[in-house]
């Protein structure tokens, strides 16, 4: 059985990855809006992610006989000015995010909680992906001056994405 400490941290990070969940979901409507379907698309793969990590932490919970306990959300913001500042929005919220997985996996060394630290390495290695890809977007968003045809080949490319469901190994 893990801490109450540790089951408390861990729930509070159910509710970033919700947040973080919500947060897409606005940037899809912000995007959609703009005429921006591809960009939409990556932004509801990221949503979807988003929603498999925190069903990853509510899971872990239950199987240690844990209490999962879900806390409100904030609202998210709903409006940028533009899709790179959405983009960089997105990327500083992965920073965050990584800030806080890091905590976690400091927390349960603290905690001696070896299965924890174990969850939280393969949530450290997702989150090194998670800013990679969104850096990258505000990279190319940023050279192509986020508009005219420069634009519209990112949104064709980003349209792409996919969500893969994890298989059993990976959750």
């Amino acid at each position: 059985m893990m801490s109450k400490k540790m089951q408390d941290a861990l729930n509070e990070q159910i509710k970033h990855e919700l947040e973080s969940a919500y947060l897409y979901y606005a940037m899809v409507a912000y995007l959609a809006d703009q005429g921006l379907d591809g960009m939409a698309q990556w932004m509801k793969v990221q949503t979807q992610e988003e929603m498999v990590h925190a069903a990853k932490l509510f899971d872990f919970i239950v199987e240690r006989n844990g209490r999962v306990e879900l806390a409100e959300l904030a609202k998210p913001k709903k409006e940028w000015d533009s899709p790179l500042d959405a983009f960089k929005d997105a990327y500083e919220h992965e920073k965050f995010i990584t800030g806080k997985i890091n905590a976690l996996y400091k927390l349960a060394q603290e905690e001696n909680d070896y299965p924890a630290a174990v969850l939280l390495q393969w949530f450290i290695n997702e989150q090194v992906e998670e800013e990679a890809s969104a850096l990258k977007i505000v990279e190319d968003l940023e050279r192509v001056g986020g508009t005219g045809h420069g634009l519209f080949m990112i949104d064709r490319e980003l349209s792409a994405r996919t969500f893969t469901p994890p298989t059993a190994g990976e959750e």
